[in-house]
């Protein structure tokens, strides 16, 4: 049996979201991480030294490797930030701040490779 059935759980009605540009459906309670997941997108952050790719690695907030771009904020963690109608949502390339704090920051992203 369907666990959604035995708990009588119903998600609200879905809404949109965009993502790098293209509308992505959501659903209410799905977070930023889960809502690219269902989309298909496995990696929406670069690494400030060599451009790449990162997405969910814990998936509770402790690593910081799914940051990415909400409504024009930059650093926000994808598996703990909730989606809501309309948000706009954008890939974090490096520090996600553009100018002097990406060439000041040396690079380095705490990751090795």
């Amino acid at each position: 049996m369907n666990p959604l059935e035995l708990a009588g759980a119903r998600p609200g009605p879905a809404f949109t979201v965009t993502f790098d540009g293209r509308p992505v459906r959501a659903l209410p309670g799905q977070t930023v991480a889960a809502v690219l997941w269902a989309a298909g997108v496995t990696s929406w952050r670069t690494t400030r030294g060599e451009g790449r790719p990162r997405g969910v690695f814990c998936g509770i907030g402790v690593c910081f490797d799914c940051l990415v771009t909400v409504n024009d904020r930059p650093n926000q963690r994808a598996c703990l930030v909730p989606v809501r109608p309309g948000d706009v949502i954008g890939t974090q390339e490096g520090t996600g701040h553009t100018g002097a704090d990406d060439e000041r920051d040396g690079g380095g992203d705490g990751h090795a490779g």
